[in-house]
C-alpha cells in the first residue's frame, strides 16, 4: 500500500543531514541501513552503501531513481543459477571448444610464417 499523499514521502532525516551542503564527488560512499527511505531529488549523484542484511551494496543514485526506495536497488537474495549435471556438461563442452579454437588460432600464424620462408 502506498503512503498517504497528505503525509508526503518518507525520507530518512539522518541521510539528508549526511548529504546536506556536500558535493557528491567529495563525500564517497554513505553507509546506511535505511532501506525504506525514499530517494529524494537532493540525493541524485551521491553513492549510498545500502545494507542488504549481510553487507553494504553500493547504489549510485540517478534521476530515474527519484521516488523509489533505496532497498529496491540492493537485493537481499543472491541468484545462483539453474541447472544441474546437464548444465555442467554443456559448459564443459563450451570451454573445451573455446580452448581448441584458441589453440588453432595460436598455431595458424606460426604455420603461415614458416610457409613464407
Amino acid at each position: 500500500m502506498t503512503r498517504s499523499s497528505k503525509k508526503g514521502p518518507y525520507v530518512y532525516e539522518k541521510l539528508l543531514k549526511k548529504i546536506e551542503g556536500k558535493k557528491p564527488d567529495k563525500v564517497g560512499v554513505i553507509r546506511t541501513w535505511a532501506r525504506d527511505s525514499q530517494i529524494a531529488p537532493e540525493m541524485v549523484g551521491f553513492t549510498f552503501g545500502v545494507h542488504n542484511g549481510k553487507e553494504h551494496i553500493e547504489v549510485s543514485v540517478t534521476e530515474d531513481m527519484v521516488g523509489h526506495r533505496l532497498g529496491e536497488f540492493a537485493l537481499t537474495r543472491k541468484f545462483v543459477r539453474h541447472g544441474g549435471k546437464i548444465q555442467k556438461e554443456l559448459e564443459q563442452q563450451k570451454r573445451e571448444a573455446e580452448i581448441a579454437a584458441a589453440q588453432a588460432a595460436k598455431a595458424a600464424p606460426t604455420q603461415s610464417s614458416q610457409e613464407s620462408k
